[in-house]
């Protein structure tokens, strides 16, 4: 693994005080940045508008650490393409592509695997491996977006909806959205940026007092705490009680609405009690509830509902006057729920070393 100094990521002001430290003057933090986030060039020999002697010397002590793909897989079903991706301590992420009404959408990862456990989850079957830095996370975002702009599309929105429990890494998962929203990187609005947690109450509020106009997204699946501390163990530390007493302290500091996702599992959590449970617990919040038929995972009892559960549960969300949608399954065919390419793909002991391809 390079111990060179990793550029990517770096905020304008850390990068303005590298150059600094080089005897360098800052404008060359923003030539960094508009060669790397602007043009996607990652190689220092090709910024011509550097020196040749700050070339060689950036080759001797930095790099700009990019991703290696492993693996793509792209549905037949609907347009939605899932990446498998190799850092460079050969550890494993994912990623994914999907087409909407309004763009193309990447999700992406915040950590490798997760600590948080979730029984209908994937990612979570290995445990959490170690955070992602930002630049890991960003090099995702630029890597989908190349893939994009190659095909003649462009990037439309982010969800840190991948492996991990982005609020498990919060510091880094910041940097990364004020890097995203910075007008000398990307200049992405973080009204088009969504962040899902499982349930972190106190980095809620914590995230709150940043009013960063993102959207939240609450993973509840569970209206009840009996219920939800079975197959979200996060559940038994911040009960659902101190999770929404989060959420309301998120919407008063942000005026945001909040949306809760709820995985519809067939034979778990879609009985029509549940969904009269669930329209009581937040009636008093403002949000939106995506549901959102659960997709199969290998070596899991849990079914997909039927479609029968998935309307009726939503019928009785919008008759308590709940505004709620029902998110299509994509990448179905795929195994596109998050984890499961990675699983399929990782070897038991370490990551595989002959990589297909990388970024820089």
């Amino acid at each position: 693994m390079s111990h060179k100094k990793n550029l990517l990521g770096l905020k304008e002001k850390e990068l303005d005080d590298f150059f600094s430290e080089l005897g360098e003057a800052k404008y060359r933090a923003h030539q960094l940045m508009d060669w790397v986030y602007k043009k996607d060039v990652f190689s220092f020999d090709e910024m011509t508008n550097f020196p040749l002697a700050l070339r060689e010397k950036l080759k001797k002590i930095a790099c700009l650490q990019g991703l290696r793909l492993v693996a793509r897989e792209t549905s037949r079903e609907d347009n939605v393409t899932k990446y498998l991706f190799e850092l460079e301590d050969f550890e494993r992420i994912e990623g994914v592509v999907m087409e909407y009404s309004y763009g193309f959408t990447a999700c992406i990862s915040s950590q490798v695997g997760c600590r948080m456990s979730c029984n209908f989850c994937a990612s979570g079957k290995g445990g959490l491996v170690r955070n992602l830095e930002p630049g890991e996370i960003m090099a995702q975002v630029l890597f989908l977006r190349k893939e994009l702009e190659e095909d003649g599309k462009s990037l439309a929105g982010v969800v840190l909806m991948g492996m991990g429990e982005p609020l498990d890494n919060y510091q880094a998962v910041i940097d990364f959205l004020d890097l995203l929203s910075c007008p000398r990187a990307l200049n992405m609005s973080l009204r088009h940026v969504t962040l899902s947690t499982c349930g972190i109450a106190p980095k809620i509020r914590e995230l709150a007092r940043l009013k960063l106009p993102l959207t939240l997204s609450v993973s509840l699946n569970a209206p009840v705490n009996s219920l939800r501390d079975k197959i979200m163990p996060i559940n038994r530390r911040y009960s659902l009680e101190e999770l929404l007493e989060a959420c309301k302290v998120y919407e008063k500091e942000t005026g945001s609405r909040i949306t809760f996702d709820y995985i519809l599992i067939g034979n778990l959590n879609s009985k029509k009690v549940y969904a009269n449970m669930l329209a009581n617990l937040i009636k008093n919040i403002k949000c939106h509830v995506n549901l959102i038929p659960f997709n199969p995972v290998k070596d899991l009892d849990y079914k997909s509902p039927s479609q029968e559960q998935v309307d009726i549960f939503k019928r009785i969300l919008e008759k308590e006057g709940i505004p709620v949608t029902v998110r299509r399954t994509l990448g179905r065919d795929i195994n596109a729920a998050c984890g499961q390419l990675r699983r399929r793909k990782t070897p038991v002991k370490g990551g595989a070393k002959n990589a297909s391809k990388r970024q820089n």
